[in-house]
């Protein structure tokens, strides 16, 4: 059963720039690089795990930035089956990772068809989920901060 605590790690270019992963069992569905925490690994550890596994870019915790944001969503009914009987809410964390260039990443293919890089503007436009839109848009403003 996954945990109902997830990230979302938005990987991104100096000049904001941002990778968009598009999903394998929702083609036309894009989005950062999210994931369930393991057992009780922190979630600095659930970030670098989950940029590896979708896009084989090697991090370390501290390469992260922590934005301290915590978003509450309902899981979609359709994923429900993946959490312990009664679960409908996850919880997700929201870091950043600053690369210095928008580089070929490998996508796992049983997750992800491909990826695109794009600007911020746009690429909040083409994320399917909220908390992805509104975290991307918060960007700018994060990389002033850091």
């Amino acid at each position: 059963m996954k945990k109902p605590v997830s990230v979302l790690v938005l990987i991104h270019t100096p000049d904001l720039g941002v990778l968009l992963l598009e999903r394998a069992a929702h083609p036309g569905f894009w989005q950062s690089v999210t994931g369930s925490q393991e057992g009780d690994e922190p979630l600095q550890v659930t970030a670098v795990r989950e940029v590896a596994e979708e896009t084989g870019i090697s991090a370390r915790p501290e390469d992260l930035v922590d934005w301290r944001l915590a978003n509450r969503y309902e899981i979609f009914p359709e994923w429900r089956y993946r959490y312990a009987p009664g679960v409908t809410e996850n919880v997700e964390h929201v870091f950043s990772l600053l690369v210095p260039a928008p580089d070929p990443v490998t996508v796992a293919p049983s997750e992800h068809l491909g990826y695109v890089w794009l600007p911020w503007q746009e690429a909040a436009r083409s994320v399917f989920s909220w908390s992805n839109r509104d975290a991307i848009l918060m960007l700018p403003h994060q990389v002033k901060r850091a």
